[in-house]
């Protein structure tokens, strides 16, 4: 199970670099345009990726910023965002490079965001949705990304373990 969350998190790195570049060519305008997205624009995914990984982080870890919604924005230019996600994707990594197979079936307590009611769930769990609500939303990152005329971005778990991910292939 530990391999699995390593792999998600080089996984994750990979794919979220895959698109910051495929992203970074666009005009100002056409990465704030609305493209009828959940979030609207890639601006606004974007933020509201790395605001989920630092509330789902600082849930697990007790430690680091917990934006106080999942709409949040967190940085205006696309520089400072780029940076920002880098880095918290080195501490996904770092972090889940600590963990043990304890760990990973301990519990924990949480309160959502959405809902005001206490939550207590096994970490494992928690972090194959801190994954594959990155992959949800990155998947509309492609959509928006193609909408704008960008080529297509390679995405798949395949992909990366064929490449960058060799280790976990």
């Amino acid at each position: 199970m530990l391999e699995h969350f390593q792999m998600s998190a080089a996984y994750n790195a990979w794919a979220n670099e895959a698109v910051y570049d495929a992203a970074a060519p666009l005009s100002d305008a056409d990465y704030r345009a609305d493209k009828g997205a959940f979030f609207g624009s890639l601006h606004r995914t974007l933020n509201h990726l790395l605001v989920t990984d630092r509330i789902w982080m600082k849930r697990m870890t007790g430690t680091g910023e917990a934006p106080a919604t999942l709409d949040a924005i967190l940085f205006e230019d696309f520089a400072s965002l780029q940076a920002a996600r880098v880095a918290q994707d080195a501490h996904i990594s770092a972090w889940i490079g600590t963990l043990t197979d304890t760990a990973l079936a301990a519990t924990f307590t949480y309160t959502p965001v959405s809902t005001p009611q206490p939550v207590t769930q096994r970490l494992a769990p928690v972090l194959a949705h801190l994954f594959n609500h990155q992959t949800h939303h990155r998947g509309q990152c492609h959509t928006i990304l193609t909408a704008l005329g960008r080529p297509s971005v390679t995405l798949d778990m395949i992909s990366f373990q064929r490449h960058a991910g060799k280790r976990w292939a």
